[in-house]
């Protein structure tokens, strides 16, 4: 499974751990990623998305009517 976020679109980001003697090893750093279920009212059931905590806030402060109608213009199969 990918760790990405549906609703933001966050995917882990990738860089460097440096050492105090400099040398430079690859790490990953991966955003806050939740199942979370949520219900619909318009449709009368339930909706299961893979969400970062940002995008947990953005459904608080939009809604969730309104994010699920923005992913299903967006092409996602909800």
């Amino acid at each position: 499974m990918s760790a990405i976020c549906q609703v933001t679109g966050r995917s882990p980001g990738f860089g460097n751990n440096v050492s105090h003697s400099n040398r430079r090893t690859k790490r990953r750093w991966s955003p806050n990623i939740q199942m979370k279920t949520y219900y619909l009212p318009s449709e009368g059931r339930h909706v299961r998305l893979r969400v970062s905590v940002k995008g947990m806030k953005t459904i608080d402060r939009d809604g969730i009517e309104a994010v699920v109608a923005r992913l299903r213009k967006e092409g996602q199969k909800i």
